[in-house]
């Protein structure tokens, strides 16, 4: 008896590891989050660059028409209690990765929060965490100012 419960125990823990539940968030927060990632994305062409920005800095009157994913594989973003000057954000888009620092970092940990990532800790450092972070806009939807338009997708990274 012990053994099978030994192994459904085990067998339940592998499929809890590999079946990451993905979250959803929408409106502001996911606005907020697409356009801290959208600076540091070299996925984005100029183009989308620049529609993310204008839509994040509350013009929703943009000419841009396509909908806009922001897309990230990886975020880890790290504070700490001890030494309170530590404030980085490594992103990762497939081969590229992307270090941040000081103010955007800043930015970066505090609109995953802002946004309901759960926070995690070790030995003084304090980390908020995303992996694969799929943002969509649809800029002719957030133009009707009823707060749709903005999604995201993301899993808990490990």
């Amino acid at each position: 008896m012990k053994h099978m419960m030994s192994i459904a125990l085990a067998l339940a823990t592998t499929l809890g590891i590999s079946e990451a539940a993905a979250e959803t968030i929408g409106g502001s927060a996911a606005l907020a989050l697409a356009g801290v990632v959208a600076t540091a994305s070299p996925l984005l062409t100029t183009a989308e660059r620049r529609a993310v920005d204008e839509l994040f800095a509350e013009s929703s009157d943009i000419s841009y028409k396509k909908k806009i994913a922001v897309t990230a594989d990886k975020i880890v973003c790290r504070t700490s209690n001890v030494d309170i000057t530590l404030r980085s954000c490594e992103l990762t888009f497939g081969k590229k990765t992307k270090t941040i620092n000081g103010r955007a970092a800043n930015e970066l940990y505090s609109t995953q929060a802002m946004a309901g990532v759960p926070p995690d800790a070790a030995a003084g450092t304090n980390y908020e965490s995303v992996a694969r972070l799929n943002c969509t806009l649809d800029p002719q939807a957030i133009k009707q100012k009823d707060g749709s338009g903005a999604n995201c997708t993301y899993e808990m990274a490990k």
